[in-house]
């Protein structure tokens, strides 16, 4: 059965049990990392997932806590001889810096690297990702500091459908990317610019008619809050659950 597990639910600072935010979904054919931060490779491995079954690597936003890892999992890659070629989705704001920040490692360089395809989306509402045998993924722009998409995941096996936005103040876009969606998974930064409090995740979901609703990208550690789920209870009274690093959410 297709899977998303979460390798990451922290805000943009990690604590010893919370990674930065980013998932992985898991199917037969395409595994497809979101985000990528860290050390990809080990974190691959805890979660139980081979790094030469990754087919697909989508951003969903040129941040630190989003990107950070992409240069080491592609060396990485590379210097275990990976072949296959893996392909890379993001908005043109964001893939231009990808492809900056790998060109001042001079990866050009790297002999005998492995085929990695650029896809540039479009800044429009329900983008067409990828459309394949398992995962049919739509992108859809949110509010945040610079140019972020959110994400519409369909398992065609299950009909299951996923929405996830991280990093994003509450916008109509998120509702009608999530409209009638089983599960929800939103950010719970805190309401401030370019981010969302659970209360507001909350309103989200209410507004969206999700079947469920999970916390991600909230503060850990030192800066942790004990009252997540009493806050989107308020505004959203189906099941909410507090996103942790490694659970599995089934698709």
């Amino acid at each position: 059965m297709p899977k998303v597990i979460i390798l990451g639910s922290s805000n943009a600072i990690p604590s010893k049990d919370h990674e930065n935010t980013h998932l992985v979904i898991v199917g037969k054919e395409r595994t497809i990392l979101v985000d990528c931060v860290s050390n990809p490779i080990v974190r691959l491995e805890q979660a139980g997932v081979d790094f030469n079954d990754l087919t697909d690597i989508v951003i969903t936003h040129f941040h630190p806590d989003h990107v950070s890892g992409i240069p080491l999992l592609l060396m990485d890659m590379w210097l275990m001889g990976r072949t296959k070629p893996i392909n890379i989705y993001g908005l043109h704001y964001t893939l231009d810096r990808v492809e900056d920040l790998m060109g001042f490692y001079g990866w050009a360089e790297w002999p005998n690297f492995f085929p990695v395809g650029f896809f540039r989306l479009p800044e429009s509402e329900m983008a067409c990702v990828m459309d394949g045998n398992e995962f049919k993924i739509h992108s859809s722009p949110v509010h945040h500091m610079i140019p972020t998409i959110g994400l519409r995941v369909e398992s065609k096996d299950t009909g299951k459908v996923l929405a996830y936005s991280c990093d994003t103040e509450p916008c109509d876009q998120t509702v009608r990317m999530a409209d009638g969606a089983d599960i929800l998974i939103h950010e719970a930064g805190g309401a401030t610019f370019g981010h969302s409090s659970a209360e507001q995740a909350g309103e989200i979901a209410t507004k969206a008619e999700v079947g469920k609703l999970y916390l991600i990208h909230y503060p850990t550690g030192r800066f942790a809050k004990d009252n997540l789920l009493a806050d989107a209870g308020k505004t959203y009274k189906g099941d909410v659950v507090i996103a942790t690093d490694f659970m599995t959410i089934e698709l």
